[in-house]
């Protein structure tokens, strides 16, 4: 299936590793030009040179904090200028960490709001103004599957996230008009360092192995496994491309069935 991408400029945020990474290699291997963030600027150069030497496109590079608006909007002035135009963008960031309720700070609260929440704001304020010219775009946001239902021991990831489904439908509505096209991309378990990280904690919190954790969450989807990144990102692309073009204001939940509601 030919996915009309070719020549496209995208920005992939958060990508010099897991969950962005596969993004952005899936958006490249379908000819899709690219510019990448993240805060690593060592990483996220090598993943750009990486990525562009494999997939013959051009891609940028920058180290960029998504919790500062500054440099959001430093960031997409320098795309625009380096390719004059934003097909896409793919909004994504690292979760804040994991702990109990009453171990939180209000320091933790408003860095997880920044991180997690506003800074889909940031990049829609900045981007949507270009597609709006170009009548043409695709802003995808990733979040999880906290939105749909809570995950133990992530009070923080849980709460600030699920503002995202707000702002993915009322972007929708308003940005429609404009053939903009807004979704929300909720993976669950999924194979990153960032799921390692949260077998660590909970390991740690229960006084089990970790491994112990990883075989809970496979037993938890119908399929009865995590997911891989790749699984992930291919969804992610389809969103991106020219044969999802009646598909809009949705939360979508790429979790191999954990989610159990309807």
């Amino acid at each position: 299936m030919d996915l009309g991408l070719r020549s496209r400029v995208a920005i992939v945020a958060a990508s010099s590793r897991g969950l962005g990474r596969a993004i952005a290699e899936g958006l490249a291997a379908e000819g899709v030009h690219l510019a990448l963030c993240s805060r690593s600027p060592e990483q996220i150069e090598q993943v750009g040179a990486a990525i562009a030497a494999a997939h013959g496109v051009k891609v940028i590079a920058h180290a960029v904090d998504v919790s500062q608006p500054t440099q959001v909007e430093a960031f997409v002035a320098a795309t625009w200028r380096e390719f004059g135009r934003i097909d896409i963008c793919v909004t994504n960031a690292g979760g804040p960490p994991a702990k109990p309720f009453l171990q939180t700070t209000l320091d933790e609260w408003r860095h997880a709001a920044e991180l997690n929440l506003l800074s889909h704001v940031s990049f829609a304020r900045t981007v949507l103004p270009h597609m709006q010219q170009a009548r043409w775009g695709r802003f995808l946001m990733i979040s999880s599957v906290a939105v749909r239902q809570p995950v133990e021991g992530l009070v923080l990831s849980n709460t600030v996230r699920g503002g995202v489904p707000g702002l993915t439908r009322s972007l929708a509505n308003e940005f429609g008009k404009d053939n903009i096209l807004v979704n929300n991309v909720c993976p669950g378990y999924t194979r990153t360092e960032r799921l390692e990280e949260l077998a660590r904690f909970r390991a740690e919190l229960s006084g089990t192995a970790r491994e112990e954790a990883m075989q809970d969450w496979s037993r938890q989807t119908v399929l009865g496994r995590v997911g891989e990144p790749r699984e992930f990102a291919d969804t992610v692309v389809f969103l991106a491309s020219e044969r999802a073009s009646y598909i809009t204001g949705q939360n979508i939940v790429i979790d191999g069935g954990l989610y159990r509601g309807i």
